[in-house]
C-alpha cells in the first residue's frame, strides 16, 4: 500500500519509519542537527508548499526524508 504525501508523491507504507510534526520536533536541537545533516547528504525531498511535517523512510537500506504540506495527524489517518 502507498501513502500519498502531496506534491504528486507517494511512499510505500512498509518503508515508513516515522511521521513527525515539524512544529513540535523542530524545537529540539538533536532534530535540527539530524535534518541539517540529512540535507547536506542529499536525503531530503522538499515539498512545493510550506512543510508541516516530515516522513522518515528507509527503502532498500537508503534513508530518505520527505517534507510534506500535510499535518502528521492527517497522514496517520490516511495510513489506517
Amino acid at each position: 500500500m502507498y501513502l500519498s504525501i502531496g506534491s504528486d508523491l507517494a511512499v510505500r507504507d512498509s518503508s515508513i519509519i516515522g511521521i513527525f510534526d515539524l512544529d513540535n520536533t523542530s524545537t529540539s536541537r538533536r532534530t535540527m542537527e539530524f535534518l541539517e545533516k540529512a540535507e547536506q547528504e542529499g536525503q531530503i525531498v522538499p515539498c512545493d508548499d510550506l512543510p508541516k511535517s516530515f516522513i522518515l523512510t528507509a527503502e532498500y537500506g537508503i534513508p530518505r526524508i520527505y517534507l510534506t504540506e500535510y499535518y502528521s495527524s492527517t497522514l496517520e489517518k490516511r495510513l489506517k
